[in-house]
């Protein structure tokens, strides 16, 4: 037998080996966020941004500042700032193409993630981007995201993956992309590795705002 005789293919088997969800759980899902939810958004350097493209596949990136870079404004919609970075703009053309879009906020020390889906626009008021400047420089542009589902996900896979527990870590090593060179082939030797580790760096020292 192969991996297709095991394959779930409807809800009920799927239900069958997970269970249905609890009430509690379907009750914490709502559609705006509470203020429990605008702290942690306040706590929070890094979410990741999911998006569709133009043949229904997902497209998942990573967004990162200081704590509370995302804005929750007056009517409870999500400004995300946008930094220099590698221009391939993925996301945004997505968005354009469709605005659906998910959001995973992580914070530290938090064993809870958020989870928000909605519908995202492209925006660059001036006055929204300067609010945004790190480091003296404004955003280069915002998504303005319309919050339409929301939740907190319980801290199972976080504990389980001890993220937040450092004597878990491996010792530290050197940058495992840095073995392929910033064209996209791999180093063919250790000069080689090395020197895209330093391209690498200098990225990251001299291009983040």
């Amino acid at each position: 037998m192969g991996d297709k005789d095991y394959q779930i293919c409807d809800a009920a088997a799927l239900e069958s080996v997970i269970g249905e969800p609890m009430d509690i759980a379907r009750q914490k899902v709502t559609t705006q966020t509470n203020d429990a939810m605008k702290a942690y958004i306040a706590a929070s350097p890094l979410a990741m941004v999911s998006t569709i493209d133009e043949n229904g596949r997902v497209d998942v990136s990573p967004k990162g500042d200081p704590a509370g870079f995302v804005q929750v404004d007056g009517n409870g919609d999500l400004l995300i700032p946008e930094r220099p970075g590698n221009r391939l703009t993925f996301g945004f053309h997505n968005i354009l193409r469709n605005r659906e879009i998910g959001l995973l906020f992580l914070a530290p020390h938090q064993r809870e993630t958020l989870r928000i889906k909605g519908t995202a626009t492209l925006h660059r008021d001036p006055d929204v981007l300067d609010s945004m400047s790190v480091n003296g420089r404004p955003a280069l542009l915002y998504t303005r995201v319309e919050v339409q589902e929301c939740f907190f996900h319980c801290g199972k896979a976080l504990i389980r993956s001890n993220l937040w527990q450092p004597d878990h870590w491996p010792e530290k090593t050197g940058s495992i992309v840095s073995v392929y060179r910033l064209i996209g082939k791999e180093a063919r030797n250790a000069e080689e590795e090395r020197k895209a580790e330093a391209a690498l760096e200098r990225t990251y020292t001299d291009e983040l705002y």
